[in-house]
Protein backbone atom coordinates (compact mmCIF):
# COMPACT_ATOMS: atom_id res chain seq x y z
CA UNK A 1 0.00 0.00 0.00
CA UNK A 2 1.30 3.45 -0.78
CA UNK A 3 1.35 6.80 2.00
CA UNK A 4 -1.28 8.13 -0.31
CA UNK A 5 -3.49 5.47 0.43
CA UNK A 6 -3.90 5.62 3.75
CA UNK A 7 -6.01 8.51 5.62
CA UNK A 8 -4.83 12.02 5.58
CA UNK A 9 -5.87 12.24 8.67
CA UNK A 10 -6.53 10.29 12.00
CA UNK A 11 -8.85 10.86 15.13
CA UNK A 12 -7.74 10.07 18.29
CA UNK A 13 -9.61 8.99 21.61
CA UNK A 14 -7.97 9.35 24.66
CA UNK A 15 -9.18 6.86 27.10
CA UNK A 16 -6.90 7.38 29.97
CA UNK A 17 -9.12 9.19 32.50
CA UNK A 18 -11.71 6.24 32.07
CA UNK A 19 -10.16 2.88 30.97
CA UNK A 20 -6.94 4.23 31.95
CA UNK A 21 -7.69 4.42 35.30
CA UNK A 22 -10.44 2.53 36.95
CA UNK A 23 -8.14 -0.40 37.71
CA UNK A 24 -5.95 1.35 39.75
CA UNK A 25 -6.15 0.24 43.39
CA UNK A 26 -4.57 3.74 44.45
CA UNK A 27 -7.33 6.17 44.31
CA UNK A 28 -6.64 8.97 42.49
CA UNK A 29 -7.58 12.40 43.48
CA UNK A 30 -10.72 14.63 41.70
CA UNK A 31 -7.96 16.96 41.11
CA UNK A 32 -5.57 14.61 39.65
CA UNK A 33 -8.33 13.21 37.38
CA UNK A 34 -9.38 16.96 36.30
CA UNK A 35 -5.24 17.98 35.26
CA UNK A 36 -5.24 14.91 33.16
CA UNK A 37 -7.94 15.94 31.31
CA UNK A 38 -6.94 19.34 31.25
CA UNK A 39 -3.34 18.29 29.84
CA UNK A 40 -5.20 16.36 27.25
CA UNK A 41 -7.06 18.63 25.59
CA UNK A 42 -4.02 21.38 26.05
CA UNK A 43 -2.27 18.53 23.97
CA UNK A 44 -5.52 19.17 21.34
CA UNK A 45 -6.91 15.28 21.42
CA UNK A 46 -9.99 15.70 20.51
CA UNK A 47 -11.84 13.18 22.01
CA UNK A 48 -11.27 12.50 25.59
CA UNK A 49 -13.28 9.57 27.85
CA UNK A 50 -13.01 11.22 30.90
CA UNK A 51 -15.55 9.57 32.97
CA UNK A 52 -17.60 6.63 33.84
CA UNK A 53 -20.81 6.29 35.31
CA UNK A 54 -21.21 2.60 37.00
CA UNK A 55 -21.72 1.80 40.66
CA UNK A 56 -18.67 2.61 42.90
CA UNK A 57 -19.75 -1.01 44.75
CA UNK A 58 -17.93 -2.23 41.38
CA UNK A 59 -15.47 0.42 40.17
CA UNK A 60 -14.65 2.83 43.51
CA UNK A 61 -11.82 4.16 41.11
CA UNK A 62 -15.25 6.19 38.77
CA UNK A 63 -16.85 6.85 41.81
CA UNK A 64 -16.45 10.85 41.53
CA UNK A 65 -17.36 11.13 37.80
CA UNK A 66 -19.79 14.06 38.29
CA UNK A 67 -17.43 15.67 40.31
CA UNK A 68 -14.66 15.27 37.85
CA UNK A 69 -17.12 16.68 34.92
CA UNK A 70 -18.01 19.74 37.47
CA UNK A 71 -14.17 20.83 37.84
CA UNK A 72 -12.67 20.56 34.59
CA UNK A 73 -12.70 23.62 32.33
CA UNK A 74 -14.69 22.46 28.53
CA UNK A 75 -12.64 23.35 25.59
CA UNK A 76 -15.05 24.23 22.50
CA UNK A 77 -14.61 21.25 19.92
CA UNK A 78 -13.60 18.66 22.17
CA UNK A 79 -16.03 15.85 22.56
CA UNK A 80 -16.22 14.44 26.39
CA UNK A 81 -17.47 10.43 26.59
CA UNK A 82 -18.89 8.92 29.88
CA UNK A 83 -19.47 4.92 29.99
CA UNK A 84 -22.93 4.35 31.03
CA UNK A 85 -24.42 1.06 31.71
CA UNK A 86 -28.20 2.04 32.99
CA UNK A 87 -30.26 4.41 33.50
CA UNK A 88 -28.89 5.86 36.67
CA UNK A 89 -25.68 6.52 34.36
CA UNK A 90 -27.27 8.17 31.94
CA UNK A 91 -28.80 10.09 34.20
CA UNK A 92 -25.76 11.36 36.10
CA UNK A 93 -24.12 11.74 32.19
CA UNK A 94 -27.43 14.09 31.51
CA UNK A 95 -26.50 15.67 34.48
CA UNK A 96 -22.52 16.20 33.94
CA UNK A 97 -23.61 17.56 30.51
CA UNK A 98 -22.05 14.58 28.42
CA UNK A 99 -21.11 15.13 25.17
CA UNK A 100 -20.98 11.15 24.15
CA UNK A 101 -22.24 8.54 26.09
CA UNK A 102 -20.84 5.04 25.52
CA UNK A 103 -22.33 1.47 25.91
CA UNK A 104 -20.59 -2.12 25.69
CA UNK A 105 -21.07 -5.89 24.66
CA UNK A 106 -18.63 -8.68 23.91
CA UNK A 107 -18.35 -10.65 20.60
CA UNK A 108 -17.97 -13.23 23.20
CA UNK A 109 -20.97 -15.32 24.82
CA UNK A 110 -18.38 -16.70 26.88
CA UNK A 111 -17.51 -13.71 28.35
CA UNK A 112 -20.44 -12.10 28.17
CA UNK A 113 -21.60 -14.73 30.53
CA UNK A 114 -18.27 -14.80 33.35
CA UNK A 115 -18.40 -11.07 33.37
CA UNK A 116 -21.98 -9.69 33.66
CA UNK A 117 -24.09 -12.84 33.93
CA UNK A 118 -26.27 -12.36 30.62
CA UNK A 119 -26.16 -13.04 26.92
CA UNK A 120 -24.32 -10.70 24.32
CA UNK A 121 -28.21 -10.68 22.89
CA UNK A 122 -29.49 -9.63 26.86
CA UNK A 123 -26.55 -7.17 27.55
CA UNK A 124 -27.64 -5.52 24.77
CA UNK A 125 -30.89 -5.04 25.06
CA UNK A 126 -30.52 -3.87 28.87
CA UNK A 127 -28.95 -0.79 26.26
CA UNK A 128 -32.50 0.04 24.60
CA UNK A 129 -34.11 2.92 26.85
CA UNK A 130 -30.37 4.50 27.05
CA UNK A 131 -30.34 4.39 23.53
CA UNK A 132 -33.37 5.62 22.83
CA UNK A 133 -32.92 8.87 25.57
CA UNK A 134 -29.24 9.60 24.33
CA UNK A 135 -31.34 9.80 20.78
CA UNK A 136 -34.42 11.96 22.40
CA UNK A 137 -31.72 13.96 24.23
CA UNK A 138 -29.49 14.68 21.00
CA UNK A 139 -26.22 13.00 23.17
CA UNK A 140 -23.61 11.21 20.73
CA UNK A 141 -24.25 7.57 21.16
CA UNK A 142 -20.79 5.26 20.58
CA UNK A 143 -21.01 1.52 20.98
CA UNK A 144 -17.80 -0.63 22.05
CA UNK A 145 -17.49 -4.51 21.27
CA UNK A 146 -14.64 -6.05 23.63
CA UNK A 147 -13.17 -9.60 22.53
CA UNK A 148 -13.45 -8.66 18.69
CA UNK A 149 -9.84 -10.78 18.12
CA UNK A 150 -9.80 -12.98 21.14
CA UNK A 151 -11.68 -14.21 24.27
CA UNK A 152 -9.37 -15.00 27.59
CA UNK A 153 -12.09 -18.33 27.79
CA UNK A 154 -13.40 -19.05 24.22
CA UNK A 155 -10.01 -18.20 22.32
CA UNK A 156 -10.36 -17.33 18.60
CA UNK A 157 -13.48 -14.87 17.47
CA UNK A 158 -15.27 -14.87 14.58
CA UNK A 159 -15.42 -11.91 12.73
CA UNK A 160 -19.28 -13.39 11.68
CA UNK A 161 -19.67 -13.21 15.57
CA UNK A 162 -18.23 -9.23 15.38
CA UNK A 163 -20.41 -8.22 12.96
CA UNK A 164 -23.50 -9.77 14.74
CA UNK A 165 -23.03 -7.37 17.74
CA UNK A 166 -22.27 -4.73 15.26
CA UNK A 167 -25.52 -5.19 13.84
CA UNK A 168 -27.10 -4.92 17.08
CA UNK A 169 -25.29 -1.64 18.06
CA UNK A 170 -25.97 -0.23 14.64
CA UNK A 171 -30.08 -0.56 15.60
CA UNK A 172 -29.49 1.14 18.82
CA UNK A 173 -28.24 3.87 17.00
CA UNK A 174 -24.53 4.07 17.68
CA UNK A 175 -22.95 6.65 15.88
CA UNK A 176 -19.45 4.99 16.22
CA UNK A 177 -18.20 1.57 17.17
CA UNK A 178 -15.00 0.79 18.66
CA UNK A 179 -13.45 -2.52 17.50
CA UNK A 180 -11.35 -3.59 20.60
CA UNK A 181 -8.78 -6.50 21.62
CA UNK A 182 -9.00 -6.35 25.40
CA UNK A 183 -7.11 -9.08 25.94
CA UNK A 184 -4.41 -7.93 22.82
CA UNK A 185 -4.16 -11.20 21.16
CA UNK A 186 -4.78 -9.62 17.94
CA UNK A 187 -2.33 -9.75 14.86
CA UNK A 188 -2.19 -7.75 11.81
CA UNK A 189 -3.78 -10.38 9.43
CA UNK A 190 -7.30 -10.84 12.15
CA UNK A 191 -7.52 -7.26 12.08
CA UNK A 192 -8.01 -7.15 8.13
CA UNK A 193 -10.27 -10.91 8.46
CA UNK A 194 -13.02 -8.59 10.86
CA UNK A 195 -12.74 -5.42 9.24
CA UNK A 196 -13.19 -7.35 5.35
CA UNK A 197 -16.33 -8.56 6.96
CA UNK A 198 -17.59 -5.44 8.42
CA UNK A 199 -16.92 -3.04 5.57
CA UNK A 200 -19.06 -5.15 3.30
CA UNK A 201 -22.15 -4.09 5.00
CA UNK A 202 -20.53 -0.61 6.88
CA UNK A 203 -18.66 2.06 5.93
CA UNK A 204 -15.08 2.61 7.44
CA UNK A 205 -15.85 5.92 8.86
CA UNK A 206 -18.57 3.91 11.31
CA UNK A 207 -15.47 1.80 13.44
CA UNK A 208 -12.56 2.99 15.37
CA UNK A 209 -9.37 0.77 16.35
CA UNK A 210 -8.78 -0.02 20.22
CA UNK A 211 -5.87 -2.35 20.65
CA UNK A 212 -3.81 -3.30 23.32
CA UNK A 213 -0.70 -4.22 23.50
CA UNK A 214 -0.06 -7.16 25.64
CA UNK A 215 1.95 -8.77 23.33
CA UNK A 216 3.18 -5.77 21.66
CA UNK A 217 0.64 -6.07 18.28
CA UNK A 218 -0.72 -2.59 19.03
CA UNK A 219 0.71 -0.71 16.57
CA UNK A 220 1.14 -3.57 13.59
CA UNK A 221 -2.33 -4.06 14.20
CA UNK A 222 -3.61 0.01 14.11
CA UNK A 223 -1.60 -0.15 10.56
CA UNK A 224 -3.63 -3.06 9.60
CA UNK A 225 -6.54 -0.99 10.44
CA UNK A 226 -5.93 1.59 8.78
CA UNK A 227 -4.94 -0.29 5.72
CA UNK A 228 -8.59 -1.29 5.66
CA UNK A 229 -9.39 2.10 5.98
CA UNK A 230 -10.12 2.98 9.34
CA UNK A 231 -9.07 6.46 10.81
CA UNK A 232 -9.99 6.12 14.46
CA UNK A 233 -7.74 4.73 16.89
CA UNK A 234 -7.74 4.73 20.81
CA UNK A 235 -4.83 5.18 23.28
CA UNK A 236 -4.16 5.77 26.51
CA UNK A 237 -1.64 7.94 27.90
CA UNK A 238 1.78 6.78 28.89
CA UNK A 239 0.00 2.92 28.36
CA UNK A 240 -2.21 3.35 31.28
CA UNK A 241 -4.51 0.86 31.85
CA UNK A 242 -3.37 -3.29 33.00
CA UNK A 243 -4.55 -6.18 31.04
CA UNK A 244 -7.05 -8.21 33.74
CA UNK A 245 -6.74 -11.11 31.82
CA UNK A 246 -2.92 -11.34 31.43
CA UNK A 247 -1.16 -11.14 34.64
CA UNK A 248 1.58 -8.68 34.65
CA UNK A 249 1.00 -7.68 31.09
CA UNK A 250 0.52 -4.34 29.84
CA UNK A 251 -2.74 -2.80 28.74
CA UNK A 252 -4.04 0.03 26.57
CA UNK A 253 -1.83 1.12 23.69
CA UNK A 254 -0.06 4.56 24.66
CA UNK A 255 -1.65 7.65 22.75
CA UNK A 256 2.03 8.86 22.42
CA UNK A 257 3.10 5.71 20.52
CA UNK A 258 -0.06 6.31 18.11
CA UNK A 259 0.70 9.71 17.72
CA UNK A 260 4.49 9.18 17.22
CA UNK A 261 3.46 6.89 14.38
CA UNK A 262 0.82 9.23 12.73
CA UNK A 263 3.46 12.15 12.84
CA UNK A 264 6.11 9.89 10.99
CA UNK A 265 4.16 9.02 8.42
CA UNK A 266 2.82 12.33 7.74
CA UNK A 267 -0.71 11.56 8.80
CA UNK A 268 -2.50 14.27 10.70
CA UNK A 269 -4.06 14.10 14.21
CA UNK A 270 -3.94 17.75 15.57
CA UNK A 271 -1.93 16.39 18.46
CA UNK A 272 1.24 17.98 19.93
CA UNK A 273 3.45 15.05 21.18
CA UNK A 274 5.50 17.28 23.32
CA UNK A 275 2.58 18.59 25.53
CA UNK A 276 1.09 14.78 24.89
CA UNK A 277 4.11 12.83 26.44
CA UNK A 278 4.18 15.61 29.48
CA UNK A 279 0.60 14.52 30.10
CA UNK A 280 1.83 11.47 30.33
CA UNK A 281 4.94 11.45 32.49
CA UNK A 282 2.48 13.84 34.65
CA UNK A 283 0.21 11.11 35.41
CA UNK A 284 2.70 8.09 35.98
CA UNK A 285 4.75 10.50 38.77
CA UNK A 286 1.18 10.57 40.40
CA UNK A 287 0.59 6.89 40.19
CA UNK A 288 4.64 6.31 41.36
CA UNK A 289 5.88 4.07 38.10
CA UNK A 290 6.95 5.16 34.82
CA UNK A 291 5.68 5.96 31.84
CA UNK A 292 4.68 2.55 29.84
CA UNK A 293 5.11 4.71 26.63
CA UNK A 294 8.08 4.21 24.72
CA UNK A 295 7.60 6.67 22.29
CA UNK A 296 6.51 9.56 24.98
CA UNK A 297 10.03 8.52 26.89
CA UNK A 298 12.20 8.72 24.14
CA UNK A 299 10.83 11.78 22.99
CA UNK A 300 11.13 13.57 25.92
CA UNK A 301 14.51 12.56 26.93
CA UNK A 302 15.36 14.27 23.05
CA UNK A 303 13.33 17.53 23.74
CA UNK A 304 15.76 17.43 27.15
CA UNK A 305 19.20 16.52 25.51
CA UNK A 306 17.97 19.46 23.28
CA UNK A 307 17.98 22.34 25.74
Amino acid sequence: MTASQFPAKVKIVDVSPRDGLQNEKQLVSVADKVALIHQLAQAGVPNIEAVSFVSPKWVPQMADGLGVMQAISRRPGIVYSALTPNMKGYASARQAAMDEVVIFGAASEAFSQKNINCSISESLERFREVAQSAAQDGIRLRGSISCCLGCPYEGDVAPAQVLEVVDRMSDLGCIEIDIADTIGVGTADQVKKVFDVLLRRYPASRFSGHFHDTYGQAIANIVAAMESGIAIFHGSVAGLGGCPYAQGASGNVATEDIVYLMQRMGIETGIDLTRLAQAGAEISRVLGRASQSKAGTAWLAKQAAAQ
